[in-house]
């Protein structure tokens, strides 16, 4: 398949964190990556950017005009420590803050989806109360989105709650809204196809319709971060022929930077070994 045909982005946390924006760019453009997937995750550092000043979010713009890469998808992981079905108003009402925040960023930044983290709550045992209280900020938030036509896709995780494509479903389907749908895990969908015996393309096409873009992780059993592409058991040519077949086309490489001194030519093997997937 021509690379002209889908676009594949480089999650943020592949790269030190001390870059600046121009040097994450043009990172990303240099190890062959289309355009840049924007971390905000539940550190203080990270929930910051929400705040960013109009000067602050201008530069960046200006950054991504200077440098041809754009910023066109932001992580948003930082509910897992404010998460919208927890039992405390005060951390419902902060998780809000951050939602009504994230989609404003987006808004102005021209970042077209959101990834939401598939949890109800993290740090806390989950029940029907923090399913409900979810369900009703999550449809405050959708509303949000669309006001301001910006799309929320959740990703599929590695905890019961949300591991499957099957079961985000059941949330978008409960709030049916154009601007909520899925934006799954492959490599998180292959370990919960081994714990519920199941096919992750079948999993995949129960989403039919409202998937928005997909990550492509390498996993192995029981473990779903920092496996380096190619030591997994990730399905990729066959996830990625089923995406197609529903339409995906955006995709991102999600790997982390972990201090390795080699760290820009893991950008670059990345590249190559996702894009030989794409076009396969």
């Amino acid at each position: 398949m021509d690379k002209n045909r889908y676009e594949l982005g480089l999650y943020e946390k592949a790269m030190p964190n001390n870059l600046t924006w121009k040097e994450k760019l043009e990172l990303t453009r240099e190890s062959g990556f289309d355009y840049l997937e924007m971390s905000v995750d539940e550190s203080d550092e990270k929930l910051a950017r929400l705040d960013w000043t109009q000067e602050e979010r201008d530069h960046i713009k200006e950054t991504m005009i200077e440098t041809g890469v754009p910023i066109r998808s932001m992580c948003l992981s930082g509910h897992r420590k404010y998460p919208l079905g927890s039992r405390e108003e005060t951390i419902r009402n902060r998780s809000l803050e951050i939602m009504e925040k994230a989609i404003d960023l987006a808004y102005d930044l021209g970042i077209r989806i959101i990834q939401l983290a598939g949890y109800d709550v993290y740090y806390e045992a989950g029940d029907e109360t923090t399913r409900k209280l979810f369900e009703e900020n999550l449809k405050a938030c959708v509303e949000t989105a669309a006001r301001k036509g910006v799309v929320l896709g959740f990703e599929t995780m590695e905890t019961p709650f949300m591991d499957t494509v099957e079961k985000a479903m059941e949330y978008v389907n409960k709030i049916d809204n154009a601007y909520l749908g899925i934006y799954p895990d492959i490599g998180n969908l292959k370990n919960a196809s081994l714990l519920y015996g199941t096919s992750v393309n079948e999993d995949l096409k129960k989403g039919k319709g409202h998937l928005f873009a997909a990550h492509l992780k390498e996993t192995v059993p029981g473990k779903y971060r920092e496996i380096p592409f190619g030591t997994g058991h990730t399905e990729f040519k066959e996830n990625i022929r089923c995406l197609y077949e529903m339409g995906v086309y955006r995709f991102v490489g999600e790997f982390w930077y972990t201090g390795d001194p080699n760290w820009k030519e893991d950008l670059c093997f990345a590249s190559r070994f996702l894009r030989d997937k794409l076009d396969q």
